[in-house]
């Protein structure tokens, strides 16, 4: 089959024929149909720092995406050659305290697709029926593609009740813009996002920000003159990782207030403890999805009728990969589609 791989331990992806994935009794077979490029496929691309230490060569790419059920193994059930899914690309024990729990989404041995085990960037890709979420309604192949990075917006927007509530969200990428629709979808008043990419904030004003706000021309404290807050911002989504980002967050919170932080910083730095501390605000670390609550709930939201057509704002054949991920790199795109059917 016709893969993506990081075939050698430099910058750059190889388009190869490669042997299709094996199938074991618990495992499911899925025809790729759609994938989305993620930040995380960009670094192995690019072949960054982390990705050195994270990454095996040779490796099949990709976790985001959406396909057709091929084969199951004898030992699956409610799954069906046929079905429409995607799926949850955080791989994890089972054993440890917390799987044994039903907090999967906290196992300390999670590999992840694409990374840690050959991943979705190619015509077929093999996962245990565990981590095989079905479409039971119909959805876009388009957005289902997305539902990884869509369920880590709705699982960072979620960790705190929204209703009533401002919220401010920093770094407009696609998780962001996401985050954008879904605090406005579960009732929050006003949502303002910040970035320096005119052409992504644009993206969040269609996606129903209150204000998106260039922090290169304009401070967060105007964004809350403008809309008359007086005592700061209740919920904080912190999603582009910049130490200046969470630091005007800090400083523009209410009393109290709770910040959920998917950002994933390059290195360590400096933050304001004592007025975390004295503002008593709470900071929670988001990694990935809730195991399988949060696909519940991107499944209802899309019902309910949330749009996230705004987010998507490129599609290439996979033969094109080096165009799509070149668009992907730019900090003027939304979510990019790579299409196996072509």
């Amino acid at each position: 089959m016709k893969a993506l791989v990081k075939h050698k331990a430099e910058p750059g992806l190889w388009l190869m024929d490669v042997p299709e994935p094996e199938v074991g009794s618990d495992d499911v077979l899925i025809k790729v149909l759609r994938t989305g490029i993620c930040g995380t496929d960009l670094h192995i691309r690019s072949w960054d720092g982390w990705a050195q230490g994270a990454v095996s060569t040779p490796r099949v790419l990709g976790h985001e995406f959406v396909g057709e059920v091929a084969t199951v193994g004898a030992d699956v059930r409610d799954i069906a050659v046929g079905d429409m899914v995607s799926g949850e690309g955080h791989l994890v024990c089972g054993k440890c305290r917390n799987c044994l729990a039903g907090r999967r989404h906290v196992c300390r041995s999670t590999v992840g697709l694409g990374v840690g085990r050959d991943g979705a960037f190619a015509e077929y890709v093999a996962l245990p029926a565990s981590n095989v979420w079905v479409h039971r309604t119909p959805v876009d192949l388009d957005v289902a593609a997305i539902f990884d990075p869509f369920g880590n917006a709705v699982h960072t927007a979620l960790s705190f009740p929204l209703v009533g509530e401002d919220v401010l969200i920093t770094g407009a990428g696609p998780i962001g813009i996401m985050a954008v629709a879904v605090a406005r979808h579960a009732g929050a008043r006003n949502v303002v996002i910040t970035d320096v990419s005119e052409p992504r904030l644009e993206l969040a004003r269609k996606a129903g920000a209150t204000l998106a706000l260039n922090v290169a021309e304009a401070k967060i404290a105007d964004a809350q003159r403008q809309l008359g807050l007086r005592e700061g911002f209740d919920i904080g989504l912190e999603m582009s990782g910049r130490p200046e980002a969470m630091r005007d967050m800090i400083d523009n919170m209410t009393h109290g207030g709770r910040i959920a932080m998917l950002g994933l910083p390059a290195q360590e730095f400096p933050v304001d403890w004592a007025k975390i501390v004295t503002s008593m605000i709470t900071v929670k670390g988001i990694y990935g999805r809730e195991m399988y609550e949060t696909w519940y709930a991107m499944t209802v939201l899309l019902e309910s009728g949330l749009d996230l057509s705004p987010v998507i704002t490129g599609k290439y054949s996979y033969k094109d990969f080096d165009a799509a991920f070149d668009e992907a790199a730019t900090a003027r795109s939304g979510k990019i589609i790579l299409d196996w059917t072509a």
